[in-house]
């Protein structure tokens, strides 16, 4: 689900597909979190907006790989699974499997999103906004909550300080009640305590309250915890 900020080329992109399931176990959804109005940033291909909004949220997805015809996703999106099939198997060892239960069960549950989110999009394309961090399309308070995984932290080697400072401020000043980020390790699974607390620092002068809490998800190794930013 991931998508790099600021560039519409969809060569830039890993793009993945992560359920409803995997959410609420990566940010430790509650039903009543699934209530209002929920974005995704960024979305990538993940299943979440459809399943959500099938559930009675009202649930938005943005990520500047929407700009991509859904043609031309679907395409990059199956040589993606392909590719990231391939590798968990041959890379079983870096991942804890009591989520997925071995690498077939992660290639079918990664299939099955994939296919709801093409089918959601063609259907209801208003729920997939094209556009990148560290700038919205939405007004101040649009949402209830906010969701981030697989950007920051992730790319950490890609994005610096002051973007993640930047998109947080960002994806918060959408956000009525707060924003939820996972995981906190980047691609290789390195921990990064120092721009955690880098964030916090910085967050907490801004005005507003982040603090780093444990999450019943873990696929990889050491992807135990969230940050949580209240507003």
């Amino acid at each position: 689900m991931t998508g790099l900020a600021g560039s519409d080329d969809i060569g830039d992109y890993l793009v993945s597909a992560r359920s409803l399931d995997e959410y609420r176990a990566m940010f430790a959804l509650t039903d009543d979190d699934l209530l209002g109005r929920v974005l995704d940033c960024p979305g990538g291909a993940s299943s979440f907006t459809a399943a959500a909004c099938s559930r009675g949220a009202r649930a938005v997805a943005v990520d500047p790989v929407y700009i991509t015809r859904p043609r031309r996703l679907e395409e990059r999106l199956t040589a993606e699974l392909e590719r990231g099939q391939a590798w968990a198997a041959a890379n079983a060892d870096r991942y804890a499997w009591d989520f997925f239960g071995d690498p077939a069960g992660h290639a079918r549950h990664r299939a099955d999103s994939a296919a709801l989110f093409a089918r959601d999009r063609r259907v209801q394309p208003e729920r997939y906004v094209a556009a990148a961090l560290p700038a919205l399309p939405f007004a101040d308070r649009s949402f209830d909550l906010v969701l981030s995984s697989h950007l920051l932290f992730t790319y950490a080697d890609r994005l610096d300080a002051a973007f993640h400072v930047a998109a947080l401020r960002e994806m918060a000043r959408v956000s009525r009640a707060g924003v939820r980020i996972y995981p906190l390790v980047d691609q290789a699974g390195r921990a990064q305590p120092r721009l955690v607390a880098h964030l916090v620092d910085r967050l907490t002068g801004a005005g507003l309250q982040a603090h780093e809490g444990p999450v019943g998800y873990g696929f990889q190794r050491g992807a135990r915890t969230m940050l949580e930013v209240s507003v």
